[in-house]
């Protein structure tokens, strides 16, 4: 379980996606008390720790999830957003995350609004049922607050901070980024 506020911003070191898929990240002097099994959400995937090396850890890859994401199409030198698990009586600043990330989307316009950038995405139309104005999304792991919801996707506001401390300041129309709805906006549905 996340939170979708982002700890670092890390760098792919290698990615295979051939029979054994894996990619590794460094994060110098975040991973102190990181230790092989723990979680830790990549770009909003939630991958376990299989080894830890000077700065760097590496992760297994299941093909779904190469599926699923936009993880695959990382190269050595992506930037990608960071964060641990959270840990029982940590503050919890964003909203609940799973890491599992439901779909990939498209950054299909930003739009600077004062202070703010605003970016259009558009997503798989079979979630939009998930996603509500002022409701709760995961963008690249980022717990952002849903602006407008559009025929093919939704708005999201972002302030310079995150701008700078995420990839989102890199990330330019005709970019993908991993899309997770709000947890309780699916439980919801599934009541009858």
């Amino acid at each position: 379980m996340f939170s979708g506020i982002i700890d670092k911003l890390g760098k792919i070191t290698a990615l295979d996606t051939g029979e054994k898929p894996a990619l590794s990240v460094e994060a110098p002097g975040w991973l102190d008390d990181v230790s092989i099994g723990d979680s830790i959400a990549v770009n909003g995937v939630c991958l376990t720790v299989i080894s830890i090396d000077s700065g760097e850890f590496s992760v297994d890859v299941m093909p779904e999830t190469l599926r699923a994401t936009d993880l695959g199409g990382l190269k050595p030198g992506s930037p990608v957003n960071l964060e641990k698990a959270l840990r029982v009586g940590d503050r919890l600043g964003g909203h609940f995350v799973s890491g599992h990330v439901d779909c990939f989307g498209t950054i299909t316009a930003l739009k600077e609004d004062k202070n703010a950038v605003v970016f259009s995405i558009d997503m798989d139309r079979g979630l939009m049922e998930f996603v509500a104005p002022k409701g709760s999304v995961a963008v690249d792991g980022i717990s952002l607050t849903v602006v407008e919801v559009t025929p093919t996707g939704f708005t999201v506001s972002l302030i310079p901070h995150t701008m700078i401390v995420t990839t989102l300041g890199s990330k330019r129309a005709g970019s993908t980024v991993n899309i997770e709805v709000d947890m309780l906006a699916r439980y919801i549905r599934r009541q009858p």
